[in-house]
């Protein structure tokens, strides 16, 4: 399975923009707040809160703010209630989409998705119609930078990784939800750099559509991460280099 990598340069593309505005720090303090209500509100003690906290601090989101949203989700601050929804759609060219959304509204968030995704030409599906096509799983990103793949992909592994892909000079390692920290823990201290470590919806097939409507999914995944109630989209189509260029 490939593209990952190419997804990710197109989100980290897009997120410069979205600090621009703001929007970024909003979407990072709901995950945040999200993360520390549904564990304990200690980034030591509680795995996706810390993965929330260093992915606020690698988009360089002030402390006083990471702070500020843990205290809301313990009650030290009054604030709106966030819940968590996964709402599943289809795009152009078969694309199966998981759109992860954090919201004080459903009401709001679900009409404003299905605007989106008919304007496209998409369709919002039931409860299930996708999900099926997606497992969870931990994601990490490790730059190569002149470094053995191989030799990166066997601290991987020895790491407990599920498995390992090469993607355009970044190794890619995906592991089950509960062993990312400590996979990403154990390569970080073999001396290797991580880019991003995540939790994803990783598509079990790809699907590979005409050019022109793989870049069509993109501009869509685009305006669905605009809309301000959206963390996040997965998908399942392939990008390839020349729809990557078309799309930058």
């Amino acid at each position: 399975m490939s593209g990952h990598s190419k997804w990710s340069t197109i989100k980290r593309q897009k997120g410069a923009a979205d600090a621009k505005r703001g929007q970024l720090f909003t979407k990072l303090a709901r995950e945040i707040s999200i993360a520390a209500r549904q564990g304990l509100p200690d980034p030591d003690a509680n795995t996706r809160l810390r993965l929330a906290v260093d992915k606020a601090k690698a988009a360089n989101m002030p402390k006083d703010n990471i702070e500020r949203a843990i205290q809301r989700a313990a009650g030290a601050g009054m604030g709106d209630q966030y819940e968590e929804i996964f709402y599943e759609g289809y795009g152009p060219g078969g694309a199966a989409l998981m759109i992860q959304a954090q919201t004080d509204n459903r009401n709001r968030t679900v009409g404003e998705v299905r605007a989106v995704l008919t304007r496209a030409g998409g369709s919002l599906g039931e409860s299930g119609s996708v999900g099926w096509m997606f497992d969870q799983m931990g994601v990490i990103e490790i730059p190569s930078d002149g470094a053995d793949p191989d030799e990166l992909s066997l601290v991987a592994i020895d790491a407990g990784a599920a498995d390992v892909e090469v993607e355009d000079g970044v190794v890619v390692v995906y592991t089950e939800p509960a062993d990312l920290h400590r996979v990403r823990e154990t390569i970080s201290a073999a001396g290797h750099e991580i880019d991003a470590a995540q939790l994803t919806m990783r598509p079990k097939t790809l699907v590979a559509p005409e050019p022109e409507a793989a870049v069509k999914v993109i501009r869509l995944v685009e305006k669905l991460e605009d809309l301000d109630d959206v963390q996040e989209v997965f998908t399942n189509v392939d990008i390839n280099d020349d729809v990557l260029a078309s799309a930058m």
